[in-house]
Order: structure tokens, then sequence, then C-alpha cells
């Protein structure tokens, strides 16, 4: 008997659909309220890129004298430097005066919208820096660079 096939992904097109949101306070990031998601800014409407926002594991070696084969473990989990891409407003009022260097709080991630029941990952993040994107054919763009201060949480569920 064959093993059991995973069930079919229900495909989805990222744009239109994820949230990304900035949350200036999380009394417990591995379980955010309502109140506090709903006391942060939305950014997916303003967020022409991102980069980064991953959570990773290094792996060790486990070698033995027993064998030439190299085992390898689980190590450090780490994030990479991450960083939004919005856009520039002529009037100088946009993502600079909201996200200033040094600024500390949390970038929410609803890969698959604000949907009660689905799962999100809660980045606490410092504001490493505002880059001023300069180029001759683009939309004025500012690039928010982050550190991640914290272990990440995953897949918590998005209160009702």
């Amino acid at each position: 008997m064959p093993a059991t096939p995973i069930a079919a992904a229900v495909r989805y097109y990222r744009r239109g659909l994820t949230k990304v949101s900035w949350v200036p306070t999380l009394a417990n990031k591995a379980a955010p309220t309502r109140a506090e998601l709903n006391a942060g800014t939305e950014l997916s409407v303003e967020v022409g890129a991102v980069d980064g926002w991953q959570i990773v594991s290094a792996t060790v070696d486990t070698p033995t004298l027993g064998s030439k084969f190299n085992a390898k473990i689980d190590g450090a989990i780490s994030a990479d430097d991450s960083s939004l891409t919005l856009y520039a407003s002529q009037t100088g009022t946009d993502v600079r005066n909201l996200l200033g260097r040094g600024t500390n709080g949390f970038v929410v991630w609803m890969d698959e919208g604000d949907t009660p029941g689905r799962t999100m990952d809660v980045f606490p993040v410092r504001v490493t820096s505002q880059v001023k994107l300069r180029t001759m054919e683009d939309a004025a763009q500012v690039q928010v660079q982050f550190a991640v201060t914290a272990q990440p949480e995953e897949n918590v569920v998005i209160p009702a």
C-alpha cells in the first residue's frame, strides 16, 4: 500500500492577499490580541518590495569515529536581516514618520490574509535604517531595514 499523499494545497497569489503590519507593542508575541493588532499600522498598501523575513536553523556536524558519514543535527536558529521597501510621498508624510531608526516593535505577517483562525508570523524587530532609494526611472521609495531582536513566533493563530 503506498503512502498517503499530502493534501493538495489551495494555491494563491500573494499580492492583494498577504497583509504585513507594524505593531508597536504586544504583551505576548505568541498570542497577540485583536485590539493590539488593530492598534498597529497595515503597511501592505504601500509595500513595493520585501527582502528577508525567513527563519532558518543552522546545522552542526556530529561526526563519529565509527563512520565516514558526517551526520548533522539542527543548531542555532536565526533570522536574516530583513527589509520592507515602501513608496515615498512627495509631501514627506510616509513610512519615514512611522519607522524611525532605533524604533522597536513587531512586524506581523499574515500570509493568507487577516482571517481569524488562519496563522501569522510575528517578528520582534528594531529599525536599523531608512534608505532613500534614488533612481531615474522608478517611483520614489524608502527601504526600511530591520534587525530581528528575538526569536520570531511562527504560525500563531490570528484572533477574531
